[in-house]
């Protein structure tokens, strides 16, 4: 969907305006341009999800706990999230993406760090979530996670295609995916680095997030998965590296010094009791993401702060921040929020509450309700469709 119109937002009860033309902070407003009424309000930047997972949207609507229950973190990837993307087909996932999206708009976030996997609906899986995100205003990178956990090298290749065939748009950038280096070979990894260098684009895995990654990579050879992905070549600037729970201190300097990103997910790494990233500390490239749970990036920050004063770690501070710089870079546009030259997202909050939501100058919640869709008319959808979900993960052996 393309971006709309020129935009005036403002002023607010602060004075502030904030002009939009063609999707970014303007200097001035462009003439004959919509305003957008706040004398109340107070506006504000949207918030960045840098790393999170569409496929988990149904999840809420009482996804049976795993039988038996998961002992370590791998067998929680077996007995649920793996069963989980196995079991989707393309309504399923159109349905979790369109509640995990309205959601996070709702809640004031405007753009979304992708990782996606369902190894049955590999081909077009991309370009179901972009049409979810183009059509409720979600501004997101995606990508398949690529893998060969089900199928073998055969599989890899097949993803590696999907994220060839991302769908670019003024909203949406493709990136080339990983699952974890834990899942696969060296030729798919070295395959991944070369893509994304074609695409000029950037590497999108998870790193580090239980020793269960570490142990593999040093099984065969390497001193863990950091080294093996850049000993294979596969670290373009810019990538972007979720979790970093069992990384050192050196090990998470060498990622800034690549120009890599990490991306601290506390909700998801206490639920999954894989121990805190402590040592992400020693970045000033770690962006907040949500890895699945809810895209309210205050839920997620709190939960940060809270977590983070147990393990004396002062870095917490700016990591929901940084994510616009993450998002800047893949957007070629400056870092600094409501700033001329800045991507167009921002919100407008009224007494604590959101009252409007911008991304790219589209409005796309205005008086707390979402534009591009209908809230109640979604999760009833989203509800029908879990129950289905819940009985194809159920009849798998």
């Amino acid at each position: 969907m393309a971006l709309t119109g020129p935009l005036l937002i403002g002023p607010d009860r602060h004075g502030l305006r904030v002009a939009v033309v063609d999707g970014k902070i303007a200097a001035s407003p462009a003439e004959g341009a919509r305003v957008l009424s706040c004398i109340d309000g107070e506006i504000a930047a949207g918030a960045v999800c840098a790393h999170t997972h569409l496929y988990s949207g149904l999840a809420r609507y009482g996804m049976p706990p795993a039988a038996p229950a998961p002992e370590n973190f791998t067998q929680i990837l077996e007995r649920v999230w793996w069963r989980l993307d196995r079991a989707l087909d393309a309504e399923m996932l159109r349905a979790s993406a369109m509640d995990y999206v309205a959601r996070a708009l709702l809640a004031g976030t405007t753009s979304l760090v992708d990782h996606h996997e369902s190894p049955y609906l590999i081909e077009g899986s991309l370009t179901v979530l972009a049409g979810v995100c183009e059509q409720l205003g979600m501004r997101a990178l995606l990508c398949y996670g690529t893998t060969e956990r089900n199928f073998g090298h055969e599989e890899a290749a097949r993803g590696l295609a999907e994220c060839r065939g991302v769908p670019a748009s003024p909203l949406i950038r493709g990136m080339v995916g990983l699952h974890a280096s834990f899942t696969v070979s060296d030729d798919s990894i070295r395959e991944a680095g070369v893509l994304a260098r074609e695409l000029a684009t950037v590497l999108h895995v998870h790193v580090a997030e239980d020793m269960a990654d570490v142990d593999d990579a040093r099984s065969r050879g390497f001193d863990g998965p950091l080294e093996r992905l850049l000993a294979l070549d596969a670290l373009v600037p810019g990538s972007i590296l979720a979790h970093g729970v069992h990384l050192s201190r050196a090990q998470v300097e060498l990622v800034g010094a690549r120009s890599c990103w990490l991306v601290q997910n506390p909700r998801s790494n206490e639920g999954n009791r894989v121990g805190y990233a402590g040592n992400l500390r020693y970045s000033n490239r770690v962006a907040l993401g949500a890895d699945g749970w809810n895209g309210d990036m205050a839920e997620e920050e709190a939960a940060l702060f809270r977590i983070a004063k147990i393990h004396a770690d002062d870095g917490a501070a700016h990591r929901l921040a940084a994510g616009h710089t993450l998002i800047a870079e893949r957007f070629d546009a400056i870092p600094q929020p409501l700033a001329p030259g800045a991507l167009g997202d921002l919100v407008v909050r009224e007494d604590g509450h959101l009252r409007h939501v911008i991304v790219g100058g589209r409005v796309v919640v205005e008086n707390g309700r979402l534009t591009g869709g209908d809230m109640d008319e979604i999760s009833a959808g989203a509800q029908k469709l879990a129950a289905r979900l819940w009985e194809r993960m159920a009849a798998m052996a």
